[in-house]
Formats: structure tokens, sequence, C-alpha cells
């Protein structure tokens, strides 16, 4: 049974949770009017809105519908950035909640309306209650499922514009009690590559296979063998997956097709060992192709990289987690995970890290990207109140340790 919440809360806790619910009401109508990668323009109006109201400057556009609002205090050298991220995913909801979805086949099933409404809310305190010396960038990213919009946004001059000396995003997590906070340095989230193989072949009637070459039992056996690409190739030390989601060929039973598609999905929590993923997939590809008689085209496309946290400033967040909420609602250095997170391409450019809110592991919860799935709105004056005590620490005692 998780340890409940301290009886004396620190006073940023105190105070965020007593503004919780107008941004609870925030969130509940963010989740009831989803929207889809590039596509998010009400809610980027809102936040670009809520944002100038309280006085911050606001530049909109990175992305097609990222907004950024900065903050600028004093003459502080020190920049910090807090991401979050903003858009829905293609899944009809059933979760009942009377702010359900009103958009048939789309709905907020990863928890982003919630991490959208905690930013804001400590974007509202820290620019009424917070004497910062520094600059504040808060990053609002669209796109975080699809395409990618933390590469888009970087392509398009995010650190360039808004130079950060850290930031940091933070992630719900069912399963892990409601508010606890987990941390880990170093590789966190797996790398994610999409790959499609074609088999092309001669098609051919179903009673005169001699006649034909099959990309069907081509197929077959190339699904087979790409298991032991994680069985015989990498160490069994290091994390891989190689899943074959989809295989097309055909659409009659007497009818040899002219081609066969494998549709994969790779990862790994090293580039090294997402390197030898890549060649060996290939070279399995062709040559399955060729002992059957066909022809291997490959398309892998990579996507989000590995997820690193640097050291310091996971140090720093985990200081500014045991403050905020003592050692009982803390997790040091959680476990890796399988899943991918395109805040890992923003790493690669600044240094910072990610860390994980737990939205409850009670009866009835689910995992994200299910149907009736919902953010848990507890954790909105939890996480904000992290965000604000982060940046306090970071902006007016110039991050020590850091």
């Amino acid at each position: 049974m998780p340890s409940p919440m301290p009886m004396t809360a620190h006073p940023m806790l105190t105070a965020l949770q007593a503004q919780a619910d107008a941004f609870i009401a925030l969130r509940r109508d963010l989740h009831r009017h989803p929207e889809l990668g590039l596509s998010e323009h009400r809610t980027a109006q809102i936040v670009a809105e809520r944002l100038e109201a309280w006085g911050y400057t606001v530049h909109r556009g990175l992305a097609t519908t990222g907004v950024v609002g900065q903050l600028t205090r004093g003459s502080g050298p020190r920049r910090l950035g807090l991401r979050a991220d903003m858009d829905a995913l293609p899944i009809q909801e059933t979760s009942g909640k009377p702010w359900a979805s009103a958009h048939d086949g789309v709905m907020h099933a990863c928890g982003h309306d919630g991490h959208t409404a905690m930013l804001l809310a400590a974007a509202h305190h820290l620019a009424h209650h917070v004497d910062f010396s520094g600059t504040l960038n808060l990053v609002f990213q669209p796109a975080e499922e699809y395409p990618g919009g933390a590469k888009l946004m970087i392509e398009q001059g995010l650190f360039a514009r808004f130079p950060c000396d850290a930031v940091f995003a933070m992630h719900n997590m069912p399963g892990i009690p409601q508010g606890r906070l987990v941390l880990r340095d170093g590789a966190a989230l797996a790398s994610s590559d999409d790959v499609t193989i074609t088999l092309h072949a001669t098609g051919g009637h179903g009673a005169a296979p001699q006649l034909a070459t099959d990309p069907v039992v081509a197929a077959a056996s190339l699904v087979m063998a790409l298991q032991t690409v994680v069985s015989r190739n990498v160490d069994p030390q290091q994390m891989a997956v190689v899943t074959v989601g989809a295989l097309h060929a055909g659409r009659a039973s007497n009818v040899i097709p002219d081609r066969a598609t494998l549709e994969l999905s790779v990862r790994s929590l090293d580039p090294g060992v997402r390197d030898l993923l890549e060649r060996r997939i290939r070279a399995l590809a062709v040559a399955q192709a060729e002992s059957f008689g066909v022809r291997a085209e490959v398309d892998y496309k990579r996507d989000y990289p590995v997820l690193v946290n640097t050291l310091a400033e996971t140090d720093f967040a985990r200081r500014v987690a045991l403050e905020l909420l003592g050692p009982d609602h803390v997790t040091l250095n959680g476990p890796a995970l399988n899943g991918s997170e395109d805040f890992a391409v923003m790493l690669e450019h600044c240094p910072g890290s990610y860390l994980l809110i737990g939205n409850g592991d009670g009866a009835g919860g689910c995992m994200v990207h299910h149907p009736g799935y919902d953010f848990h709105d507890d954790n909105i004056g939890v996480g904000a109140a992290y965000w604000a005590l982060l940046a306090e620490r970071f902006l007016v005692d110039a991050a020590p340790g850091l």
C-alpha cells in the first residue's frame, strides 16, 4: 500500500493544490476537445492566451502549432526550459466520463491534456508569486505521438531562438501510485524505429506454384528468422525488441500474390544495439528473400532515439522531488522502459531530464493509449508544484550542484 502524502506539506505543494480546481476544469475542457498532432489549434490558442494574460512573451508557429512562453526577469544568466506535450491520439474513447471526447475517433489517451494543464498551473504561479532572476522558457509542443514535434521545433530554431541551460519534461504513468515521482539517469526510454519490408515476387495460380515465386512462404520464413536477431545477435544483458506487427499478402486462396509486406517495430536502449538491429534486419531480409527466389526492399525509418537523462540535471531533479514530497513518495532510480518519447530529441541538443508521475495503481486503472484511459486530476497540483519548485530552485538559487 502506498504511503500517504506527508502530514506537513511543502508550502509550494499547498499553494498549487489550493489553485488546482481551475486547472482541473481546464484539463477537462482540453480532454473534451482533443486534437491530433500538428492540428492543436484550439489548444495552442488557449495556451497562448493564458500565457499572454500572465505576462509571458508568447511565440507561436514552431512546428505549426507549437507555443513557447518566455518570462525574463532581472539579470540572471540562467535559462530553464520546461516542456509539455499537447496532442491527442486517433482512438475512440470509452471512458464514460462527463468530459469524454466530443470528437469521434480522437481522444487524449496519453494524458497530454494533463501535462499541458500542469505546466500552465505552474506558469501562473511562477508569474505571480516567484521573484526569480533569469529566463524561463515554457515549451508547449505539438505532435509528440506523430510525426515528432520535438524534432520539428528544433529544426525550426527552438533552441537557437530560446536557448536553455537545461530542459525538463514529465509524463504520467499508470501502475505507479498517484503523485509518486520516478526519476532515472542515463538511458530511460527506448529508441523506436519503424521498418517496412516488401517482398517482390512473381505471382501466379495457386494450382501451379512451380510457375511462380511465392512471397507468402518467404514472408513466413522471414518472420521466424527475425526472431533470432534478438535471441542470437544481441547481448543477452541488453534490451532489444523486434516485433512484426503486420503482414499483408494476397486476397484470394487460389492466387499466389506478387508481393508481401511486413511491418516491424524495433526498439533498444543502446545506440550500438540500435545499429546492430538495423544491420541484421537488413541482411536477413535480403538473404531470406533470395533463398526463396524473391527480392526484398527494406524501408528502415529511424524515429525516436534512446532517451538519455544527463546525470547532473537528473540529480538536481531528484533533490527537488525529495524536497517537495519526501523520500516515501520518490523513486530515485526507476527502471528503464521500452516505450519511446520524442523528448529524447530535445535531450540530444540540451542537457536535462525526463521523469514520471504516477497516475494511480488502483482497480479499474488502465495503461495509456487505451480507450478507457483518463488522466488523474489530483496530479495537477502535484505536477504543477514540482515544476514551480524546480524553476524556483533553478532560477532563484542558481541551481546548486549544476
